[in-house]
């Protein structure tokens, strides 16, 4: 199995530089690494050189850049990785394993917080994505190219993509949930507040679930960003 990973990057420079160097393994064992900018306006770009297969130029938006990079990408899986989610040390054995039994699939998230609220959360997330079999950006999907092909990759819009691409592949099987779980930034949390944050994420899934258009929920996640 070869491995195509596909990370969507803007101005993550912060995170980078570590969750580049934690992939060289996996890069030396014949797997590839793609980098796709939207448009990065700090150092992301130099450090990813050298550290990265191949990077490519998208206008931003994780899903334009989510499908050039599964485009240009040559493995027979793909894997989407936020650049501030580590994978487990298994993860390469997890994903054959889990592609066993299905044709995509997702891992379980911990926080990279210490807060005890941020417990209540990550088991919460993953006992909801099994339930429902949504999935997350931060659980780090993964699916058979042909398969990400067949659904027609990510939906174009600005966000709740991956929930999208999780209603299209569910027509073809259930995930499989991988219990090793990837370790995610809790920054978001941390710096927005944890219950203003929790409410914030359950209103706009439950706005998404009946039927509000993902751009009008864009504008309300990324205030100033699509007024114009």
């Amino acid at each position: 199995m070869q491995l195509s990973i596909i990370m969507p990057v803007l101005d993550e420079g912060d995170a980078l530089a570590d969750s580049l160097a934690a992939l060289q393994d996996l890069r030396a064992a014949g797997h590839e690494l793609v980098l796709v900018d939207g448009g990065s306006r700090d150092d992301s770009l130099r450090l990813a050189q050298g550290r990265v297969d191949r990077i490519l130029h998208s206008p931003p938006g994780r899903a334009r850049q989510m499908n050039a990079g599964a485009a240009a990408a040559t493995g027979e899986v793909l894997l989407f990785l936020h650049a501030d989610t580590r994978l487990p040390a298994t993860a390469l054995n997890d994903i054959a394993q889990a592609l066993r039994t299905s044709v995509w699939g997702r891992f379980d998230v911990r926080l990279s917080g210490r807060a005890w609220p941020l417990r209540i959360i990550e088991r919460l997330m993953n006992w909801r994505s099994c339930l429902t079999g949504m999935a997350t950006g931060d659980q780090a999907i993964f699916v058979r190219r042909a398969v990400f092909e067949q659904v027609g990759g990510y939906p174009d819009v600005p966000l709740m993509e991956d929930l999208e691409l999780s209603r299209r592949l569910k027509r073809l099987s259930r995930p499989a949930c991988v219990r090793a779980p990837v370790i995610t930034s809790s920054r978001r949390w941390e710096e927005q507040g944890i219950l203003r944050t929790v409410l914030l994420m359950w209103s706009l899934r439950l706005a998404w679930f009946l039927g509000v258009p993902p751009g009008r929920l864009a504008r309300i996640y990324y205030p100033g960003r699509f007024d114009e």
